[in-house]
């Protein structure tokens, strides 16, 4: 009995885990190539919330799970053209223009919410899983890991493709410098503003999709303000990850789990306070702050505007 306790509570933990884990995975991956060019993207959530709602609607209206993920993905670059055009070709300041898009993505979201579905919230089909052949059949962890939607697995084949543009690619050169030094990419005749609007986009699109992802197939429901955060906590985890997509990847599926302990705990019989499992991911994340702060990779030009031919 004991032993089929461990299990349901492992499997239950690593498919919550997963679950929880794509929208911070996708969101986070958007943050680190925004770092990467020097642009720190507050206004992540706003996106995150915009994609979500686009997304959920989308679904209602067409029926199709993957039309809804890609006007998620469309909401969430529209939001950053904002970013681009106040931040990067403005020069406006990135934080209070990012708590701005945030506020006004919540306001938004609530109103379109409300003035559409008033006091009802309409719930979408679950999406087929798709298993993965031997792999899916592995005990315990089998189930958890390789039984997901497709969404899950185009989100880590999302990671693999940023991991090799931001280190093979000429794109992902001209990145690192217009965080590190947007001066000497500037001389060297590549756009700087160009570079960054980019990146910002990239952010925009990822955080737009990771918020679809949270209300199509985690949740299947949009709620106003359903994000609690989520956005935020991207924002320390492309900063801890230090650009490496592997971490990204591990510190968000972490993450996730710590959202899914409560549900893994009930399986075993052990009942948590709801409070206290909507605090535990913020406070991992301050204790990861202590741990790893000193780890973490910040860009010398982040959240510094750039203006041509200056040095």
């Amino acid at each position: 009995m004991g032993d089929l306790l461990t299990a349901a509570f492992v499997s239950a933990l690593l498919s919550g885990g997963v679950m929880a884990g794509m929208p911070l995975l996708l969101a986070s991956l958007g943050e680190a190539i925004s770092e990467r060019a020097g642009v720190l993207n507050i206004g992540l959530e706003g996106m995150m919330l915009a994609g979500a709602y686009a997304g959920f609607v989308a679904v209602l209206l067409t029926g199709s799970h993957w039309l809804g993920l890609g006007a998620g993905l469309a909401a969430g670059m529209a939001v950053s053209v904002l970013m681009v055009g106040l931040c990067v070709r403005l020069g406006l300041s990135q934080i209070v223009v990012g708590i701005a898009i945030l506020l006004t993505a919540e306001g938004v979201t609530s109103v379109l919410h409300r003035a559409q579905f008033g006091t009802t919230y309409p719930r979408l089909g679950s999406m087929a899983v798709l298993q993965l052949p031997v792999l899916s059949g592995i005990p315990v962890v089998g189930a958890s890991l390789f039984s997901q939607p497709a969404p899950v697995y185009a989100g880590l084949g999302l990671v693999v493709a940023a991991w090799w543009v931001l280190r093979s690619t000429n794109f992902g050169l001209e990145l690192r410098a217009a965080g590190e030094k947007p001066e000497a990419l500037d001389a060297a005749g590549v756009s700087v503003v160009r570079t960054r609007s980019l990146a910002v986009l990239c952010a925009g699109a990822l955080a737009g999709l990771g918020g679809a992802y949270m209300s199509i197939i985690g949740a299947g429901i949009f709620v106003p303000f359903m994000t609690h955060g989520a956005g935020f906590i991207a924002i320390v985890l492309a900063m801890l990850a230090r650009g490496r997509a592997a971490w990204v990847v591990i510190g968000s599926f972490a993450f996730g789990m710590t959202v899914s302990l409560a549900t893994a705990l009930q399986l075993v019989g052990v009942f948590v306070p709801i409070d206290l499992v909507n605090m535990l991911p913020f406070v991992v994340v301050l204790v990861a702050l202590v741990i790893f702060a000193r780890r973490a990779y910040l860009p010398s030009a982040l959240g510094l505007p750039y203006q041509r031919g200056s040095r």
